[in-house]
């Protein structure tokens, strides 16, 4: 017999190659789903839940129709495990969900969608909360004791996949807001014959005598020429 705990080593292995492997964000967190649903014992349909940054929660993942359907049914009413782990739970445990009386709106359709346990665990990095790991059972209630240990590794990946995509995405925004700046500078030291430390303390001192972004300062100077630019443009014939 496979010793299990290879199997759940091979899993983390794989979802860790997964963070960094090509294609998107969607891509990455599905791989890890998948590999959760086949390595938790007990749980047949797995997704991940991620709060976007203006408060909304998405499913950007899911194994099954089934759990997108639930997923948006506790969005809608605001309560189940799901969202549980989204405000102050670390790990939500419901075994036997049909007896249970915390979300009394929830449990009686997601028991009549066939649902008979779940478990939640949150995705946590650098004190955040980024979203939840979300496990759903149709074939038992009852929650084997290392489901929850092996819950957690998951969702440690899920979180950081994450963080990675989300400075990622910081860093690609980062480079062409260097490039504008240098632009804005390029165009202060012609002007004005600035050198270029001085050019970058006009922009730096504009930008906080107006509390704008330097970015913001950056860009008006760069439209204000491309502007003059295309008024000077002679017509064409």
């Amino acid at each position: 017999m496979t010793d299990s705990r290879f199997d759940i080593a091979r899993a983390l292995a794989g979802a860790a190659q997964a963070i960094n492997a090509p294609g998107t964000l969607e891509d990455t967190l599905q791989a890890i789903t998948v590999a959760a649903r086949d390595s938790v014992p007990g749980f047949d349909h797995v997704g991940i839940s991620v709060v976007q940054g203006d408060g909304t929660v998405t499913t950007m993942a899911a194994t099954s129709g089934l759990v997108r359907q639930l997923d948006t049914l506790q969005y809608k009413l605001g309560e189940g495990p799901c969202l549980a782990t989204l405000r102050d739970q670390t790990v939500v445990l419901a075994g036997e969900l049909a007896d249970d009386r915390r979300w009394p709106r929830y449990v009686p359709r997601a028991v009549e969608a066939g649902v008979r346990a779940q478990l939640g665990v949150q995705l946590l990095t650098h004190e955040e909360t980024l979203g939840g790991l979300n496990f759903y059972s149709t074939t038992s209630s009852r929650i084997d004791p290392d489901a929850p240990h092996h819950a957690e590794l998951f969702a440690t990946h899920a979180a950081l996949a994450l963080d990675h995509a989300r400075h990622t995405d910081q860093v690609n925004e980062a480079i062409p807001t260097r490039q504008l700046i240098g632009q804005a500078v390029g165009i202060l030291m012609e002007r004005f014959e600035l050198t270029e430390d001085r050019a970058m303390y006009y922009l730096v001192r504009v930008a906080a005598a107006g509390q704008l972004k330097l970015r913001d300062v950056a860009r008006e100077v760069v439209d204000q020429v491309t502007l003059r630019a295309k008024r000077h443009e002679l017509p064409e014939d």
